[in-house]
């Protein structure tokens, strides 16, 4: 099997954490590891990752040789495999556009972004000199022009999109009409982390629901110590990701809760956490006779790796795209990987799907005829069968065939 060429857009914590898994995975025996949702994906495995390019705006990364710049402040993510391959890859200046909030400035560069003082590049010539076929993009939340920026530089150069960050492409009926006749896959919107505070959220709203109790009102509460919770110390660019948090939680409900009884969303920054995320969720509601019901949770986790254990997949999942010509969204991997992808399934019958995308490509599982926006209102809580894959025939390229801190869980 060839190599998958990835650029990276953003080299924080969940791109430290990618970075660090595909060395740490290379020579191991995958299948006695932990941490895989899958040792290999159409012959793939997570060491078949290349990164041949990457972008930052920071001045501490910015030249560096990218095995140097993931490790490079404000990352702060735990060095699971400090030993890295050279790659042979410096990463170049982005575009910064609205992708640094202006608070930043007021923190410790410890902490914070600092921007570089050089012009951006090119980033669609730069991915095609690169010979990248995927750009997993880990920009900032709230970076909502810098994102499409870089959107319009994959339709440019012809390279698919695993976008990772609460910007709405996938999950939006123009920008999915674009990457289909652009004959190229896209993979979106808004990471789900491996087991993260969505997906717990999620599965025990689905569990509640399917056992017969009436969920009255819930919360989840998040707080950290990373770039990602220093950056979303600005609630004006919040509105997305509570937006996709909270409508990932809303698709799994019989019937939604008013906007009153649901209340999801990251909560503050704490710098001593680092890395490490505490979510806390609670949900109320009544049994049989009308019996109250209450859950409380408290989960502990580190954020980045939980990221990356999800793109490594996305990423597989694209390439497989990529292979068998679709373009557009592709249903099945973006509903299972995503909080916001362009149909809502749940999570059971996402993983389904994914498994089916996986094995033999079938429409149900692939590209949808057409993304719905992003309301709430495209969920699928039966089979999750659609027809819709499309034959790729535009202008995407010719493919060739220290202290461990554990993830923790209170009830």
């Amino acid at each position: 099997m060839g190599r998958i060429r990835v650029a990276i857009a953003g080299v924080g914590n969940c791109a430290s954490a990618l970075v660090q898994g595909v060395e740490y995975y290379r020579g191991r025996n995958a299948a006695a590891e932990a941490g895989l949702m899958h040792e290999e994906i159409g012959g793939w495995k997570p060491s078949d990752v290349e990164v041949v390019a990457a972008f930052d705006i920071d001045r501490r990364k910015v030249g560096r040789p990218l095995e140097e710049a993931v490790f490079a402040a404000p990352n702060c993510t735990r060095r699971f495999q400090p030993s890295l391959s050279a790659s042979g890859v410096r990463v170049r200046m982005g575009p910064v556009l609205d992708g640094v909030a202006d608070h930043m400035e007021r923190y410790d560069e410890s902490e914070a972004f600092r921007i570089a003082d050089e012009a951006p590049v090119d980033v669609g010539a730069v991915l095609r000199e690169s010979g990248a076929e995927i750009l997993v993009c880990y920009l900032p939340v709230g970076s909502e022009r810098a994102v499409r920026h870089y959107a319009e530089a994959c339709l440019d150069a012809g390279v698919a999109l695993v976008n990772c960050v609460p910007v709405f492409l996938a999950s939006d009926p123009e920008w999915a009409a674009r990457f289909r006749a652009a004959g190229l896959p896209l993979v979106g919107d808004d990471v789900k982390s491996q087991v993260g505070a969505t997906i717990v959220h999620r599965t025990l709203s689905r569990l509640l629901a399917d056992r017969g109790v009436a969920i009255d009102r819930t919360y989840q509460l998040n707080t950290g110590g990373n770039t990602d919770f220093l950056n979303m110390l600005e609630r004006s660019r919040l509105q997305s990701k509570k937006k996709s948090k909270t409508e990932s939680v809303q698709s799994q409900l019989d019937e939604r809760l008013e906007a009153r009884e649901i209340h999801i969303g990251p909560s503050d920054y704490v710098p001593w956490q680092d890395d490490n995320k505490v979510a806390f969720i609670r949900l109320e509601g009544r049994g049989f006779g009308g019996a109250p019901l209450e859950i409380e949770l408290r989960m502990s986790v580190q954020d980045s790796p939980n990221s990356a254990g999800v793109v490594i997949d996305a990423l597989r999942c694209t390439k497989l795209g990529l292979e068998r010509r679709l373009a557009g969204p592709l249903e099945a991997p973006s509903a299972y990987f995503m909080k916001s992808p362009p149909r809502q399934m749940r999570d059971d019958t996402a993983r389904r799907e994914v498994e089916r995308f996986i094995r033999d490509g079938s429409a149900a599982a692939g590209a949808g005829d057409g993304a719905r926006p992003h309301d709430g209102d495209g969920s699928d809580n039966g089979d999750g069968n659609r027809d819709g894959n499309r034959v790729c025939e535009g202008r995407g390229r010719d493919r060739g065939g220290p202290h461990d801190k554990q993830a923790r869980i209170t009830l």
